[in-house]
């Protein structure tokens, strides 16, 4: 799908912990990105506290849209619509971005389109800085993982806003499992960057903790990896006072990357894909960047780091190419906490 109507989108983005705004053009160039995060007021709960987020929100939204303008030296006037994150996420952190979107939209009379969170982790591939060299858009079919804290999924697009879920999660995310082993091995929130800090000295085959293949299918369970973890960590406890974290890390964080690298190698091979996505807060790892570049069959797209972590740029991008293609919402929509990729219809 070529030739989309130009447009410059303005997002908002507050379905968790992180208020966020941005501008985008043609859904691809990156004008201006700001980020307030909340990760310190977090932290010191072991993780997102819902009330306190939304608060949190509320003081965060004027200043960061505000500045996001400023960054881009634009004005409302010289935006062509808006969107929004309509889910799914934290209902009260949601309701925080949705109506100061709704209010843009009633200000200034531009276009309103909601979009879907997931979805707008999967185009954040396709966003570049403006003014840099612009790299090649991920040709379709594609074959697109999706991890992160609350998603682990394999979808395949055979077009823009096209998806079809081939597997999901059966109990933990991958991002999850990383939060509750990162807990067991006392290591700070969020558990994705303290268990790649630890990891980084770490053995990676001193233990061999199980990869759940659920063989015919392509879900994916990592449930039972961290309950060995957490048995492997009760015995260690009974014979020594100190635990040998960093190998228990590389260990750990070894059996994710293989079930999440070989599942999806498989299924682009049957699928026949193209290329491959790989999208959500747990493409920040390392070891999963190093192992998908490191492979030669497919080519492979996973966003800058400061786009894997939730951001206001993925959100334009969606809502560039939903705009571009006729999607506008109504202003009496609402969030939409559950709201699975696989229900967003084209």
């Amino acid at each position: 799908m070529t030739d989309l109507k130009p447009a410059r989108i303005l997002a908002v983005e507050t379905s968790c912990d992180e208020t966020a705004c941005a501008i985008i053009e043609n859904g691809r160039a990156l004008l201006s990105s700001v980020v307030a995060s909340q990760m310190e007021i977090h932290a010191r709960y072991g993780g997102v506290f819902p009330e306190v987020a939304s608060r949190q929100h509320v003081l965060s939204i004027m200043p960061v849209v505000e500045q996001a303008l400023a960054q881009a030296h634009l004005t409302l006037k010289d935006i062509d619509a808006l969107a929004v994150t309509q889910g799914p996420g934290l209902a009260g952190s949601l309701v925080v971005g949705m109506n100061m979107a709704k209010g843009l939209a009633l200000g200034s009379g531009l276009p309103l389109v909601g979009v879907n969170h997931l979805e707008g982790h999967l185009y954040s591939a396709w966003v570049h800085d403006a003014g840099d060299v612009v790299p090649a858009a991920p040709q379709f079919p594609l074959m697109a993982l999706l991890v992160s804290g609350g998603h682990s999924e394999l979808n395949l697009m055979t077009d823009h806003l096209t998806y079809q879920r081939l597997g999901s999660t059966l109990d933990d995310a991958a991002g999850e499992a990383f939060d509750k082993v990162a807990r067991l091995l006392e290591l700070g929130y969020p558990g994705g960057p303290s268990i790649q800090i630890a990891a980084e000295e770490g053995d990676p085959n001193r233990f061999k903790f199980p990869r759940a293949w659920l063989d015919g299918t392509w879900d994916f369970s990592f449930s039972g990896l961290k309950t060995s973890v957490m048995y492997e960590v009760r015995e260690l406890k009974k014979k020594s006072n100190s635990l040998p974290v960093s190998d228990l890390a590389a260990s750990f964080q070894k059996a994710v990357v293989d079930v999440l690298f070989k599942k999806t190698m498989n299924a682009a091979r049957e699928f026949g894909a193209k290329e491959i996505l790989v999208a959500g807060g747990v493409s920040a790892n390392r070891l999963l960047r190093q192992t998908f570049r490191a492979q030669t069959e497919f080519p492979v797209h996973i966003p800058p780091l400061s786009l894997c972590t939730d951001n206001a740029a993925m959100i334009a991008s969606a809502g560039y190419h939903r705009y571009a293609l006729g999607h506008v919402s109504e202003l009496n929509l609402d969030v939409l906490p559950t709201w699975p990729l696989s229900q967003v219809g084209r």
